[in-house]
C-alpha cells in the first residue's frame, strides 16, 4: 500500500519494516527524486515512486543525531561542559 508522505527536507522518518531511522536531506522536484541519509550515514537517491512504495512513518529526531557523522567527537558539538559552580558572595576562588 502506498504512503501518502511528502518528503520535506530535515524530517526524519523510520522504515516499518526495517525499523531504520532516515532524514530527507535533499529534494529534486524537476527531476522526481529525494536524496535521504540513513542514520548510519549511507545517502541514498529515491525516484518519487519509490518514495510512494516505501512503508514509513514520520519519526522524531534521534536523541544521538550524530549517527551518520562517525568522526564526530564531543568537543565538535560546542561547549558541552558544565559551567562553573556558583560562587557565595566574598568567596575567594
Amino acid at each position: 500500500m502506498p504512503n501518502e508522505l511528502d518528503p520535506l527536507v530535515e524530517q526524519w522518518y523510520e522504515h516499518r519494516d526495517k525499523g531504520g531511522l532516515f532524514q530527507v536531506v535533499a529534494i529534486d522536484g524537476d527531476a522526481g527524486l529525494v536524496e535521504i541519509q540513513h542514520f548510519d550515514g549511507d545517502i541514498e537517491e529515491l525516484d518519487m515512486e519509490t518514495w510512494r512504495n516505501l512503508a514509513i512513518e514520520l519519526a522524531d529526531e534521534p536523541e544521538d543525531w550524530t549517527g551518520p557523522f562517525d568522526d564526530t567527537e564531543p568537543d565538535d558539538l560546542g561547549d558541552t561542559e558544565a559551567p562553573p559552580p556558583l560562587r557565595q558572595p566574598g568567596e575567594i576562588p
